[in-house]
């Protein structure tokens, strides 16, 4: 995926040369005022890209059916510039400047972390795309998700190594500043353990490291017959490249945050026998997702990511929440997303639990030869 270069204008709008987003400013009485933050530059900007396309497209249907409450969506979006700080920023603007109603965002589980009890501190209900680290809903009652939660991600790359790999002996390297990598970590070794697997040694990596080779030599070291790298994209097909200069061939392996079409970018053909779970395959033959597929890629060019995919379906949970709440009051809003049961979804039959969390299943993918393909999907138990 190409990266759009955004630059900030000025203090009080960010104008982007690819997106239409909206800017600060205020609602007229026939306005619903939506916001958002992504990671629209910065370490993982292809991800805030692409919920971000994701929002535009969830946007446009449901102005095109008449709206919300009678009234336009307009959404106002911040550039988190994929930091923690920044996610913090950007919703104190949007709640206090622009008076949004509703906000969607993060895919960064540390950028939503902080984030999150900004929102609930003011009542203002968040929808998180993809953030899986469990904390993110524990932040209260306005703070929910459309995706999955790592203790199930975690489980579900374990189980596939185990059943499916046939691998016994594994070795993680993970990133030791990003919740999301710590969690996923976690969860895996936990439930290849339970399996009767064997994790052989743990290295561990900051975000922003460009230089991997000792880490990858220690757990060479170990013999693993696999190495899970629960990080995101970027520093995860640097590893990947690095490991094979080293002549380790075994399979890699990692989360959602591998999912960026910079994955194969960057790894090039050294990304063979890798896997990844994700929320959604584009292959899948449902009319609900070819639909989506083939706007979006009317729309921008290329296929959508399964980032786009939960953008949209955060964006639809959200406008159905408000539709059958009937009020943009923020209690209102929050009971009704509570109440979501068997949304169907771009990336699956959604019905959010007591926890505020999808209950949902995921898929594995597999990279070979420069392409993504779809090889199987493992349920909630």
């Amino acid at each position: 995926m190409a990266r759009t270069d955004f630059r900030l204008l000025s203090v009080v709008c960010i104008v982007f040369s690819f997106f239409a987003a909206g800017c600060g400013g205020g609602a007229d009485q026939n306005e619903v005022l939506i916001g958002e933050y992504s990671s629209l530059t910065g370490t993982t900007a292809t991800f805030g890209q692409s919920t971000h396309r994701g929002m535009l497209m969830a946007v446009d249907d449901i102005n095109s059916a008449g709206g919300l409450l009678g009234k336009t969506v307009k959404l106002l979006t911040e550039d988190t510039q994929s930091k923690p700080e920044e996610a913090a920023t950007a919703v104190t603007k949007l709640i206090t400047r622009d008076k949004v109603k509703a906000i969607v965002g993060e895919v960064a589980s540390s950028r939503s972390l902080a984030a999150a009890p900004i929102c609930q501190s003011n009542s203002i209900p968040m929808v998180s795309p993809a953030s899986t680290n469990p904390q993110v809903t524990q932040k209260g009652d306005y703070i929910f998700r459309v995706c999955y939660i790592d203790p199930f991600q975690g489980e579900v790359i374990a189980k596939f190594v185990f059943n499916s790999l046939k691998i016994r002996k594994a070795a993680i390297l993970k990133d030791v500043k990003n919740d999301y990598s710590i969690g996923l970590a976690q969860y895996f070794d936990e439930t290849f353990r339970k399996l009767g697997g064997e994790v052989a040694a743990t290295q561990a990596y900051s975000e922003g490291d460009i230089d991997f080779k000792a880490q990858l030599t220690a757990l060479k070291a170990f013999g693993p017959e696999a190495i899970i790298v629960p990080g995101y994209y970027t520093e995860a097909a640097l590893i990947v490249k690095q490991a094979r200069e080293l002549n380790m061939t075994m399979p890699f392996l990692g989360g959602d945050g591998w999912d960026s079409g910079k994955l194969i970018e960057i790894g090039g053909m050294s990304m063979n026998n890798t896997y990844f779970a994700t929320a959604y395959t584009a292959d899948d033959p449902s009319p609900v997702v070819q639909k989506f597929v083939q706007t979006y890629k009317t729309r921008f060019g290329e296929p959508p990511d399964a980032m786009a995919a939960l953008g949209y379906d955060a964006g639809k949970i959200l406008f159905d929440a408000i539709g059958r709440a009937q009020s943009d009051d923020g209690a209102r809003i929050r009971d009704a997303l509570a109440a979501t049961k068997g949304f169907v979804g771009v990336t699956g039959l959604i019905t959010i639990d007591p926890d505020r969390n999808a209950r949902k299943s995921a898929v594995i993918i597999a990279v070979n030869d420069g392409k993504l393909s779809y090889k199987e999907t493992i349920q909630p138990d």
